[in-house]
């Protein structure tokens, strides 16, 4: 279901991003995007962990990680009319348990994550109102405060960080030379190991959620 809901979003930024040439003759008089510009967004982000690899040692299963709705904030600046790098700041807590195991679903615990996330994008049409755009990048995953959910599950600790790829599509609808609308859907590869009991039990998961964010932007 996920992947369904990303892939009609894609298509749906993708429709409009055809209709984004012909709007360009509409909207000369827009200054769009340029060369130094600083563009600050604020996004809604619901974040839908993807687990498409996972596993649980002794008691069999696999983790799961909650879905979490976060607030985001992000960067761009653009290097020319075209091409601009993107860094992507939020940090989004879940709830993490194990199920299908011998025990049935168990509670595992908290953690926090948090994965800032450096995109390459390209904006083909920059001074069009409706201005599409895609991106590519790494990103960082720190992952902090885990907490223990009690019971069968004693203690809990995650890897210090996870190194991953991550992409981007989205969607910028310029209200004036200063702000605009925007969607955003990412999809950010990140695989956790977690330690449950001291060791006595492990987890590994790759979570690889899907991003998706709506919000405003201020262009400087």
């Amino acid at each position: 279901m996920n992947r369904k809901i990303a892939i009609v979003a894609a298509m749906l930024v993708m429709v409009l991003a055809t209709h984004s040439e012909q709007a360009y003759a509409q909207d000369a008089g827009l200054q769009g995007k340029k060369a130094g510009d600083l563009l600050v967004r604020l996004r809604a982000v619901g974040v839908v962990p993807d687990e498409n690899d996972s596993r649980v040692s002794v008691i069999g299963g696999e983790l799961d990680a909650s879905n979490t709705l976060v607030p985001e904030l992000d960067f761009s600046y653009f290097f020319t009319d075209y091409i601009a790098a993107e860094l992507i700041l939020a940090t989004t807590p879940h709830s993490i348990s194990a199920n299908r195991t011998t025990l049935g679903k168990v509670d595992v615990g908290d953690v926090w994550l948090l994965p800032p996330t450096v995109t390459l994008q390209y904006h083909p049409f920059p001074k069009s109102r409706f201005s599409p755009y895609v991106g590519a990048g790494l990103n960082v995953t720190l992952f902090y405060a885990a907490d223990a959910a009690g019971g069968t599950v004693r203690s809990l600790s995650f890897d210090d960080f996870s190194v991953g790829f991550a992409a981007q599509v989205g969607m910028d609808y310029q209200i004036d030379d200063k702000w605009s609308l925007n969607l955003d859907i990412k999809k950010v590869f990140i695989e956790a190991d977690a330690s449950l009991n001291g060791g006595a039990i492990t987890g590994q998961v790759d979570l690889d959620p899907w991003l998706f964010g709506i919000g405003v932007g201020y262009k400087f």
